[in-house]
């Protein structure tokens, strides 16, 4: 990355300045205190660095540091300047070109990171109860969830994305008697659910088990004895309709974990008995109550109530230790904002353990809001919602996963559907979707025109693809030196793909990516408006034709392989 280059170029002329005793009092330097920055006013260089904290070791002004400095710069074609405590620096043609020669070079991988530690991650992410169709918010958790788990593999990371399946609770055999309700309608009893709120919170009214009642029907003649057999059949149902939606949705989950399966394995009394042999068990008030507060949580917990049935957390436990027994090294789960205060009792369970509670990182996000003509939707699984597959059939799966990766997790959402819907450059999604269709549209005229690359002379026979293919290998050994004048601050964003891979990674952040790419395509776009591509000066069409393919690249790798956003060629 250029920031790196030009950091490791001021720290080594530090060095070089302190032997030849030219700052002052100072005779030591550790890499690293140095933070780059982008200067305020852009035309007094490309990045910059404040050199004033060494002061205090020189004992000189920050400007004779400076001057000190870049005295022993190795500036190559690169441009260095000072002012006050800052020293400013300037790419030169030679990086600039190399850059474009780099993504031409290797253009799937141009932008992942080397020599980093990788680790095996499992990351799990939406865990809904197989009840109903999933809402909006779920929406959220699935577009973020996918998109780290690409970004992370991209970053050199082994991920494994899971999904929790909440299926034993007393919530599948609330399922399971709203299921007889819907039957018994069906087979033209006059029912329905209750109109008291408090009871009406035991059933699932929503229309949705309509069609899976008529779908019993077709195989039973009437409601069966025990409820279990309608819960089952409703969760199946239920967890078919969810993963039908993650295939269209462009989410792929490895696993699909259930909590049923994992009380059966006895690893919940397992770990149970575990905690009790290691004394962080204790009773009170007829339930067991597990010593969190003694690793961090605010007070202890209950993980067996008085009645003899376990808690969330219980499960919760033990999932989460089966998760470390597989041999992952880190656990990352997306969690919803009202599960703050769980966070820390279940790493003080990891720590009760025996296990490193800083294997698990939680990422907690804030809901979203639904804009529909200016007006916000509630939502909810009791009541007629908006579900995501309504929002997928209104706006469509690009926009969808756009929208919903585009704000930091821990910043509400407004989901704004006529905006999303629009074909204009006030959608952020068209607006980067049309930067990568007007690159290609580019290439096309190449193609159409049958360049000829010693002669610059246009024949109407359109180019085969392999002749295409060639044409544009051909230009990564062009330089381009005769556009980078007009496009330095477009070369300069392709190069920015780099730090956003890595930071974005490493921060667990998605946002950025969205982000990034809005400001590719405004550059992009800023570029073309101001720059005639194909033209009669050779030499300059080459360049700029390489520097259309670049865009293209870094657009198609960012939208296709990142933000599993369908980067279209025409529109």
């Amino acid at each position: 990355m250029i920031k790196d280059y030009f950091i490791e170029q001021i720290e080594n002329a530090i060095l070089k300045a302190i032997n030849a005793q030219k700052l002052g009092q100072m005779s030591e330097y550790t890499k690293g205190s140095l933070v780059v920055e982008r200067p305020k006013n852009a035309d007094f260089g490309d990045y910059a660095v404040n050199v004033s904290s060494l002061a205090r070791n020189a004992k000189i002004a920050p400007p004779m540091i400076a001057n000190a400095i870049v005295e022993f710069v190795d500036k190559d074609d690169n441009e260095y300047s000072v002012i006050g405590g800052f020293i400013n620096f300037k790419a030169g043609n030679k990086i600039l070109s190399n850059l474009v020669e780099e993504i031409f070079k290797n253009p799937v991988e141009f932008g992942k990171p080397q020599n980093v530690q990788t680790e095996k991650i499992l990351l799990e992410y939406i865990s809904a109860n197989p009840t109903g169709p999933f809402h909006i918010g779920h929406g959220r958790w699935a577009a973020m969830g996918s998109v780290l788990a690409n970004l992370l593999k991209f970053y050199g990371h082994e991920v494994y994305q899971e999904f929790y399946i909440n299926d034993a609770g007393s919530q599948i055999n609330k399922l399971g008697n709203s299921l007889a309700i819907r039957i018994r309608q069906e087979l033209g009893e006059d029912v329905d659910f209750p109109t008291d709120e408090i009871e009406r919170k035991n059933y699932y009214p929503g229309d949705y088990l309509i069609p899976v009642a008529k779908k019993y029907l077709e195989t039973h003649k009437g409601l069966p004895e025990n409820v279990k057999e309608l819960s089952d059949f409703a969760k199946k149902e239920m967890e078919d309709l969810q993963k039908s939606l993650l295939d269209n949705f462009k989410v792929n989950f490895d696993n699909f974990y259930s909590e049923l399966t994992l009380h059966n394995s006895g690893k919940v009394d397992e770990c149970v008995n575990k905690l009790k042999a290691s004394g962080k068990i204790y009773q009170k008030d007829g339930a067991d109550w597990f010593k969190s507060s003694d690793y961090g949580d605010d007070q202890d917990r209950v993980i067996k109530k008085a009645d003899g049935s376990n808690t969330y957390l219980t499960a919760d436990i033990a999932y989460h230790i089966d998760k470390l027994e597989r041999g992952f090294d880190r656990m990352i789960n997306i969690w919803g904002a009202d599960h703050h205060g769980y966070v820390a009792r279940v790493k003080a369970s990891i720590e009760a353990l025996g296990y490193d509670p800083n294997k698990l990182e939680v990422l907690l996000g804030q809901l979203v809001n639904l804009v529909i003509d200016g007006n916000e939707v509630r939502m909810g699984k009791r009541k007629n919602m908006v579900t995501l597959d309504d929002l997928i059939d209104e706006v469509g799966v690009d926009a969808t996963r756009f929208w919903m990766s585009m704000r930091n997790i821990d910043t509400t959402l407004d989901f704004d559907i006529e905006l999303a819907k629009k074909n204009t450059d006030e959608n952020p999604v068209f607006y980067v979707q049309y930067a990568h269709a007007r690159a290609c549209s580019i290439l096309r005229n190449v193609i159409s025109e049958k360049l000829n690359t010693e002669t610059g002379a246009k024949t109407s026979a359109p180019m085969t693809e392999d002749e295409y293919k060639t044409l544009i290998r051909s230009f990564a050994a062009e330089n381009v030196l005769p556009t980078i004048d007009t496009a330095r601050k477009l070369i300069l964003k392709l190069e920015e793909w780099k730090s956003v891979i890595k930071t974005s990674a490493e921060t667990r952040q998605v946002y950025t990516i969205c982000r990034y790419v809005q400001e590719l395509a405004s550059e992009f776009h800023s570029f073309y408006n101001a720059n005639r591509v194909i033209s009669d000066d050779k030499e300059l069409m080459k360049a700029r034709i390489a520097l259309v393919w670049s865009v293209k690249t870094v657009l198609h790798n960012a939208l296709e392989n990142i933000l599993a956003v369908n980067a279209p060629e025409r529109m």
